[in-house]
């Protein structure tokens, strides 16, 4: 998702993909290219390469698109608890740092910052993780993984980390913002035997009226005991092995071994549907 000043020289990009075969263990940049392509073809300048959390289902282009185009890779301080949490899963060892320092800047709940004119804040929001931010840049939010198009609801919360209190929190806290605030939703899926078209922007008026999973005022209960049943008959991304790995480390890859090769760990038996087993 592009944020541009309304002189249309500066950006922000939130939320990149690369894109990624498991089977084979490709990459491709078709997508990050879009992006870079207009960027250029606009005369544009990146300043920010916003995260919102570290995905489990893409992998992130933040730094293919920061090679290009430049822009500094930034998201929320609470990074670090992911980066903890998934080290030992993956067995990234010692030279591993967990303090966030892979990424330029690591945002606090509150910060504020600038993108060219416009004034941008962040917002904490943990749930679907930890780590978990939106960004309000102007009248626009982006909303990661938080919320979904009214029609599709909310963002499941039963990733490692994650809280079904936390979210419906997080929620409300965001709620408060104008109704006329435009939304920027992460993803879109297409709601069954609904509408056939993706859509990716609604406002905070029309998440609150109609939000499928916690518009019209439901209480916290009533979210939790949704979110949870539900969350409880969801698979495991297909793509959360390289996601995780790839996107804690600010969407990098680890370094090649000594024959020039780069490889991801594949653990045993240590993710389930419900998260980590025996970290």
């Amino acid at each position: 998702m592009l944020s541009r000043e309304r002189p249309e020289q500066l950006q922000s990009r939130v939320d990149s993909v690369m894109g990624f075969d498991f089977s084979s263990g490709s990459t491709s940049t078709e997508h990050a290219d879009q992006v870079i392509n207009f960027i250029q073809q606009n005369s544009l300048e990146v300043e920010w390469i916003l995260e919102t959390h570290a995905h489990a289902d893409h992998l992130s282009a933040a730094p293919y698109i920061q090679d290009k185009v430049g822009g500094k890779i930034a998201i929320g301080e609470n990074i670090r608890l992911v980066q903890d949490m998934f080290a030992g899963v993956f067995n990234l060892g010692p030279g591993f740092q967990k303090d966030g320092s892979q990424f330029d800047k690591l945002f606090a709940d509150g910060e504020t910052f600038q993108i060219g004119e416009l004034t941008a804040s962040v917002i904490y929001t943990p749930g679907h993780t930890p780590a978990c931010v939106c960004y309000l840049i102007g009248d626009a939010l982006f909303t990661g993984d938080t919320l979904f198009m009214p029609d599709y609801g909310t963002a499941r919360c039963d990733f490692p980390g994650g809280s079904s209190k936390l979210l419906y929190e997080s929620i409300q806290r965001i709620m408060t913002l104008p109704d006329e605030t435009r939304v920027f939703v992460g993803h879109d899926y297409l709601p069954k035997d609904g509408r056939k078209e993706f859509a990716w922007e609604t406002t905070i008026g029309d998440e609150k009226r109609s939000n499928i999973h916690i518009g019209g005022g439901k209480s916290e209960e009533e979210f939790c005991q949704m979110r949870d049943s539900r969350d409880a008959q969801l698979a495991i991304p297909k793509l959360i092995v390289p996601s995780v790995q790839v996107n804690i480390r600010a969407g990098r890859f680890p370094e090649p071994d000594a024959n020039g090769h780069v490889a991801l760990s594949l653990p045993i038996n240590k993710l389930s549907n419900k998260g980590i087993l025996n970290p």
